[in-house]
């Protein structure tokens, strides 16, 4: 299965302390050259990019029409980790694109591509019993708590799937 992600979805997952979350549902996340740098430049979070960096599970990956990049940045007005997330899903025929991003899923989707975002990956963590309906209800939380938007209607269908 080749499950490519974007920068959003890794980062609520480490804000959640379940980053583990991605190899234990995917077993290896491949991330491109815009995202990688996305989540290791910023000084303010060292230990966030530690675990990146250590985790052995997410693998860098070069996208390999940069030209298909700058186009679609282009003519979508995505940022680099977005757009080089797409054409490597669209490249290696990925499974699986991990987006939050509402711009970023539609264009991915009009290409064809499958897409997940963290609350799809919390409830397929739920399915597998990794996580209870309640540290899902934490996260949640959690995420809210630090300025991550989730709709009420997504959060809504969300709570009926974990407490039927």
């Amino acid at each position: 299965m080749i499950v490519i992600s974007d920068t959003t979805p890794i980062i609520s997952l480490l804000k959640i302390n379940h980053l583990d979350l991605l190899q234990e549902l995917f077993g290896e996340i491949w991330i491109p050259d815009a995202v990688y740098k996305e989540l290791i430049s910023n000084e303010r979070f060292n230990q966030e990019s530690r675990q990146i960096i250590d985790a052995e599970y997410v693998k860098k990956v070069a996208v390999g029409d940069s030209k298909s990049v700058s186009l679609l940045r282009r003519a979508t007005g995505l940022d680099a980790g977005e757009s080089e997330a797409i054409i490597l899903s669209d490249e290696n025929r990925a499974d699986i694109l991990l987006m939050d991003e509402a711009k970023g899923g539609l264009v991915a989707k009009q290409m064809g591509l499958t897409i997940m975002g963290t609350v799809g990956i919390l409830m397929t963590a739920f399915e597998e019993h990794l996580l209870t309906a309640l540290e899902i209800e934490q996260c949640i939380k959690t995420l809210q708590e630090n300025g991550r938007h989730i709709s009420e209607k997504l959060y809504q269908q969300l709570r009926e799937k974990i407490w039927k």
